[in-house]
């Protein structure tokens, strides 16, 4: 839960971890006689350093190369079999907390994911409980203004996924058109290290020719492995056996709405690790 917390707040695997060894230094700290609820406790000290690093993030994403997407993480299918929860870690989600504060961000994530109680979140954020309630109207009505609402059922999530693999792998241009909604967002991030759209693709039609033009310049061969990253439907690509990159698929009405292609290598390690592993 804290490193779901941190991560949400964050979109950093990698400072999440780090938010939780700070956590658990200021923990075995604590005299626990103190402490009447201690999982409120260490929420509290969780978002506090959460809190900190992510104003320290939102410098360092201003000078940025091209669009930031969240770092990946795989998630079990049980976690995309929790829609409240999937949709919480989606990369489409994830990109609409960022344009909140950090406040209202820590707020929104305690609240409407966790359903931790105004009191403790107030403790948490230094705030009054009448102002968190503030903060948390103001935050849901900006997301909810935001985020999509369509219910996907895991059959057409499956279906827009393998219609979505057999064009990539045969370069079918109206394979790809057929699956893609007309709407379709691409974006990709490549960090100012890999090679990557500098804006976000709109239209199904530029984003197939994206797509196939990519595939068509590859200097070797690409495959494909299905997985589920943020809770949802996601595809690791590799090049010559080394990871290339994972595109993460958002799913609306049987079409593919959002693709969001991570390939900054330094957002890959985790992937990467826990893929290695999987193939062992």
């Amino acid at each position: 839960m804290l490193f779901t917390v941190a991560y949400e707040m964050l979109g950093s695997a990698a400072d999440a971890e780090d938010v939780l060894q700070e956590t658990w230094l200021r923990w075995v700290e604590v005299d626990l006689d103190q402490v009447r609820d201690r999982r409120a406790y260490l929420v509290r000290i969780t978002t506090r350093q959460s809190l900190n690093r992510l104003r320290a993030l939102t410098r360092r994403k201003e000078a940025y190369v091209g669009p930031w997407l969240p770092e990946p993480v795989l998630t079990a299918p049980d976690v995309a079999d929790d829609v409240e929860l999937a949709e919480s870690l989606s990369m489409a989600l994830m990109l609409v907390l960022e344009t909140l504060s950090p406040t209202e961000r820590a707020v929104f994530v305690l609240r409407e994911v966790f359903d931790v109680g105004y009191d403790e979140i107030a403790a948490a954020v230094d705030k009054s409980p009448a102002a968190v309630r503030q903060i948390a109207h103001r935050a849901r009505r900006h997301v909810d203004a935001r985020r999509p609402r369509t219910t996907v059922s895991a059959s057409q999530t499956r279906a827009a996924l393998e219609s979505f693999r057999r064009a990539l792998e045969t370069g079918d241009l109206q394979g790809l058109l057929d699956v893609l909604a007309p709407d379709v967002v691409l974006v990709s991030d490549g960090g100012g290290v890999k090679q990557a759209a500098r804006r976000p693709i709109i239209g199904a039609d530029k984003v197939a020719r994206f797509i196939v033009g990519g595939s068509g310049r590859a200097t070797g061969t690409v495959t494909n492995d299905a997985t589920l990253v943020n809770g949802n439907p996601a595809l690791v690509l590799r090049l010559d056996g080394e990871m290339d990159g994972v595109l993460a698929l958002r799913v609306e009405n049987a079409r593919i709405t959002g693709l969001y292609y991570v390939r900054n290598p330094e957002k890959l390690t985790r992937v990467e690790s826990e893929t290695s592993l999987t193939l062992r």
